[in-house]
C-alpha cells in the first residue's frame, strides 16, 4: 500500500504520474558507473491529475523470481528495494524502502569430510581433518589435527574463519579478506602422536552463504585457515575452502485434539509418569516384579571382543590405518600437492 499524505489540509499536489517499482540492484564502490539492475518491475498507480486529499494505492507484485541474496560487504551491496515516484513539472518527489531477501537451501546431498596431509619435508607433517565441507550459518565446525612428524618447535596453533570478497574480472580484480573468527586451538609444543580437537561454533558471527559469480560482478567465499607459529614467530599457514548454506526454518506442526470417529482407533491416552513412589506401589500390588542385581555377560559383549588384526590405535583409543611417515611432503610444493597427493604449506614469510 502506497499512502500519500498531503502536508496541509485543503492543498492540492499537482503530478504527471505516479508509479512504485520493485528493483534488484549491484552497487560497487570502485566502478563509477555504480549501479547495476538485475531486476526492475513497474506498475502504473495514477495518471496524471490532482491530488486534494490523502489516498492510498495498493499494489502487488506476485510470483516474482529473487535469483540473489542480499549482501552488504566492504566493496560491493545487492539490494533489493521499493520505489515510489511522483512525476512533477521541477523535481519528482522519490521515496524508498529496502528489502531483505534470504536464499533458502536444503540439506546438500554430497557432504565429504576434508582430510589433508600437509607439511615441510623432514621438519613437520600433520594431518588435518574436518567432519564437513558444507555447513549450514547455524552449524558446528568439528575436526581435529594430528601431528605425524614434528621437528619444529612450535609455540602455538590457531584456526580462523576467513571471509574473501572478490570483486571485478579480470585484471581488475580486487580481493578483500575479513579475519570473522579466530580462536587458538593449542598452546605449548606438541610432541608425534599428539591429537588436538577443534570445533567452532558458527552460530554466533554474522555469515553469509557462499556467493560465486553473482550477475558476473562479485563472489563471497569463506576459509578455514589453519596457522602454526613456531619460537622465532614464522607461521605456517594452510587455507582449506569450505561452503556456507541458508537454511530453512523447520515448521512444527501443533497436535491437534480431534473427536474419535467411527472406524478410527481411539487416540491412546498420555502414559502415566514414572515416578519412584509409582513404582514402589507397583512392588507393594505385586504388579510388578524385581529383577535380580546380577547382569550375564556373554563373550559376545563388547568387554570381551577384542580388536581385528592389523588394527592399530591412536592415544586415545581411536582406530587408524598405517602411515608412512618414510615419504614426508615437498616443501617446494607451496601450497599445491606432490606426486603422491599430499599438500604442502610454506610460511607466510617466505612468499
Amino acid at each position: 500500500m502506497v499512502i500519500i499524505t498531503l502536508k496541509k489540509a485543503g492543498s492540492k499536489l499537482e503530478h504527471f504520474g505516479i508509479k512504485v517499482e520493485f528493483v534488484g540492484q549491484i552497487e560497487l564502490q570502485y566502478d563509477r558507473g555504480g549501479q547495476h539492475e538485475f531486476l526492475s518491475l513497474v506498475k502504473e498507480l495514477a495518471r496524471p491529475g490532482e491530488l486534494q486529499q490523502n489516498v492510498s494505492y495498493p499494489f502487488e507484485f506476485s510470483q516474482v523470481e529473487k535469483p540473489y541474496e542480499s549482501y552488504s560487504g566492504s566493496n560491493v551491496r545487492l539490494r533489493y528495494f521499493l520505489r515510489v515516484t511522483i512525476v512533477r513539472r521541477l523535481s519528482d518527489l522519490v521515496r524508498e524502502m529496502d528489502i531483505a531477501v534470504h536464499t533458502l537451501s536444503q540439506y546438500p546431498d554430497m557432504n565429504t569430510s576434508i582430510k589433508m596431509e600437509v607439511g615441510i619435508e623432514d621438519c613437520l607433517h600433520i594431518e588435518f581433518e574436518y567432519n564437513k565441507s558444507k555447513y549450514h550459518l547455524k552449524d558446528v565446525i568439528v575436526g581435529k589435527i594430528y601431528f605425524l612428524l614434528v621437528r619444529i618447535k612450535i609455540k602455538h596453533m590457531e584456526i580462523a574463519i576467513i571471509k574473501r570478497e572478490t570483486t571485478g574480472a579480470g585484471p581488475s580484480t580486487y580481493n578483500e579478506n575479513e579475519t570473522i573468527a579466530k580462536y587458538e586451538i593449542m598452546d605449548g609444543a606438541p610432541v608425534r602422536g599428539e591429537s588436538i580437537p577443534i570445533r567452532v561454533f558458527l552460530a554466533g558471527y554474522d555469515l553469509t552463504p557462499t556467493m560465486r559469480d553473482i550477475n558476473k560482478k562479485f563472489s563471497v567465499r569463506y576459509y578455514l585457515n589453519l596457522v602454526l607459529v613456531d619460537v622465532e614467530d614464522r607461521r605456517y599457514f594452510k587455507q582449506q575452502e569450505i561452503t556456507l548454506w541458508r537454511q530453512g526454518e523447520r515448521a512444527r506442526r501443533p497436535a491437534k485434539l480431534t473427536d474419535h470417529q467411527p472406524g478410527q482407533e481411539p487416540a491412546q491416552e498420555p502414559p502415566t509418569p514414572v515416578t519412584i513412589c509409582n513404582i514402589h506401589q507397583q512392588l507393594i500390588d505385586g504388579n510388578i516384579q524385581q529383577r535380580p542385581n546380577t547382569l550375564h555377560t556373554g563373550a559376545d559383549t563388547p568387554s570381551d571382543a577384542g580388536d581385528p588384526e592389523g588394527v592399530t590405535r591412536r592415544p586415545g583409543g581411536e582406530p587408524v590405518g598405517d602411515t608412512d611417515l618414510t615419504s614426508p611432503t615437498d616443501s617446494t610444493a607451496g601450497d599445491g600437492a606432490d606426486s603422491n597427493g599430499h599438500s604442502a604449506t610454506v610460511p607466510e614469510d617466505a612468499q
